[in-house]
């Protein structure tokens, strides 16, 4: 109920709980709410199933390493949103923000994923929370800032060093992955829809629809061959440290 009516009058009723995604729409008038449709609602149930399930898994693994997770926030939005990192439309694509610890994703983009981008299906979408919330996994330990820290130093390996962070993403994205084959959740197809995804938003094959070619040195994701295979190396591991930045670099 909390989620329907989040999503109906473009409040953030899950404020007390701070885990649940808040649906944001800067456009929106209170006297006029945006109605959500059936197949957003159950969008919505679907990613806060996600959230609560990754989140849960990175407790697990911050705990047997004597660790205390602490749990991001996953912000839904239509069109546009404000940030801690600035204002943001839907085209910079989801997003994680190191200064509230909040992970955005436009609920529009997963019907460019499916259609635009030929990766359709719920495993995918899940994949891309996963994704973002394997970029929280790295501010908390510092490896954000770490590589930021080492872009400033090395301007010119700027490109590869963000490389690096976004295919250790897909790696702890696969780790949620394995776990949940642990634990007899997959069902048939999943992998090949987060390997799907994975591919379909490589820099590679993003530049070669956008432009009819590849341009390697602007790379800042990785190519589809380097994301799928860094999903798949923390699928296979399960760990955190099947997912170092050189093992992911060495793609």
């Amino acid at each position: 109920m909390l989620i329907v009516l989040s999503v109906v009058f473009q409040k953030d009723f899950f404020a007390l709980t701070g885990t649940k995604p808040s649906l944001s729409t800067p456009t929106a008038s209170p006297s006029k709410p945006v109605q959500a449709s059936p197949e957003e609602e159950r969008l919505v149930r679907f990613i806060s199933f996600v959230l609560d399930d990754v989140q849960a898994v990175w407790t697990r693994q911050f705990s047997q390493r004597g660790a205390r997770y602490p749990e991001a926030k996953l912000v839904l939005f239509r069109d546009a949103v404000q940030s801690a990192c600035g204002f943001q439309q839907s085209a910079v694509g989801p997003f994680y923000c190191p200064a509230d610890q909040k992970a955005y994703i436009d609920l529009s983009f997963y019907q460019s994923l499916a259609t635009r981008f030929g990766a359709p299906g719920d495993f995918a979408q899940a994949y891309v929370v996963a994704h973002e919330i394997g970029h929280h996994i790295q501010n908390v330990t510092g490896i954000n800032k770490k590589i930021r820290a080492a872009q400033r130093a090395r301007p010119r390996d700027k490109n590869r060093l963000q490389v690096a962070m976004e295919l250790q993403a897909d790696c702890y994205a696969g780790i949620w992955a394995h776990d949940t084959k642990q634990r007899n959740l997959l069902e048939r197809g999943d992998i090949e829809e987060g390997i799907g995804a994975a591919a379909a938003v490589g820099d590679d094959t993003i530049q070669r629809r956008s432009r009819g070619y590849v341009v390697p040195e602007s790379f800042t994701h990785g190519s589809a061959k380097q994301r799928v295979g860094a999903f798949m190396m923390g699928f296979k591991g399960g760990r955190m440290e099947s997912c170092t930045l050189e093992t992911v670099t060495a793609l």
